[in-house]
């Protein structure tokens, strides 16, 4: 497996504690979760109907401010894994620094991979990938400027799990048209990463390959019937997107003692640069806080938005040390 956050057991290994004794803030996954109420025991004993999916996509329409076709998968990842199969292999080009499996999985596809810094620069790829808000360093773009971007490649994919507390960013409306295609991730914003729910948006042709591709069956009963009941609750939503808004302030003013700098961030995560990464991990890791490091970049160091007022504290707590 890459390098990824959430990775507790080598958290474990090297500091010792239960898992439950730690406060992971190495993911961007909201700690504050949507309350998940009771599950009907058919969600479980059950195969999903198409209905029953259906209803899912539907919820995420709403949710999502689309009306274009679209598919239920285990995650955004379970979509980017077939991404390489939606076209013939050729050039692909991806806007760098980013999420660090696009690259991998095209390349063991056989396709020809460029990293580049500018949009401009993924103009004349045969498949173009933004994330936008960016993971790690929160870098946004305008919809217009990724509109513009459709005539000048083959397909473009925008990969916008972190674009729910920013929804003016996002460009699902526009996921219709031919050569534009929208991941989507739920786990993260909703706080639920273990039900494996995404969806992937887009022209008719490419959610129909998509779906064929992932079986009659491509999320749980219990995804579904979570993900029908929290994709509908905008008043949670709303004030979700209130709330991380004002911790991102928070989280930036706490770390200012530590001479951190912040390089940028999404609304359920922030990206500092430190004198020594390493060595501020294990100061927050000696008081059973983790966080995201990255082998490229020794300096930057990644924390997720703490969640109850107990971790707030306990983060204030091991920074004043």
């Amino acid at each position: 497996m890459r390098e990824h956050g959430g990775n507790l057991d080598l958290a474990q290994q090297r500091f010792g504690r239960r898992s439950e004794d730690w406060i992971d803030l190495s993911t961007g996954i909201n700690r504050l979760p949507y309350p998940l109420g009771e599950i009907a025991a058919h969600h479980w004993q059950a195969l999903p109907s198409r209905s029953e999916i259906e209803a899912l996509h539907q919820a995420a329409r709403h949710a999502y401010a689309t009306s274009a076709p679209i598919v239920a998968m285990g995650g955004a990842q379970a979509a980017i894994q077939l991404l390489p199969q939606l076209a013939p292999r050729g050039r692909a080009r991806i806007l760098a620094p980013t999420y660090n499996e696009y690259a991998p999985v095209l390349s063991a596809a056989g396709w020809e991979v460029e990293e580049v810094r500018e949009l401009d620069a993924l103009s004349g790829a045969n498949l173009a990938i933004v994330v936008n808000p960016n993971n790690p360093d929160g870098r946004c773009h305008a919809p217009r400027d990724l509109l513009a971007l459709l005539p000048r490649v083959d397909r473009l994919v925008i990969d916008e799990s972190f674009v729910d507390a920013v929804p003016e960013l996002s460009l699902a409306s526009e996921a219709g048209q031919p050569g534009l295609m929208i991941l989507r991730s739920f786990g993260k914003f909703y706080g639920l990463a273990g039900v494996r729910l995404g969806f992937a948006i887009g022209n008719a042709a490419d959610i129909g390959n998509l779906a064929a591709m992932s079986g009659p069956w491509p999320v749980s009963g219990a995804a579904i019937a979570i993900g029908c009941r929290a994709l509908r609750d905008d008043a949670w939503a709303k004030a979700t997107s209130a709330r991380l808004a004002r911790d991102c302030v928070r989280l930036d003013e706490l770390v200012q003692s530590q001479g951190w700098r912040l390089v940028g961030g999404a609304p359920l995560f922030r990206l500092y640069e430190t004198a020594d990464a390493g060595a501020a991990q294990e100061k927050l890791a000696r008081g059973q806080i983790w966080s995201r490091v990255f082998a490229q970049n020794p300096t930057w160091l990644r924390l997720g938005l703490p969640g109850s007022e107990s971790e707030w504290t306990r983060l204030t707590e091991v920074l004043a040390r």
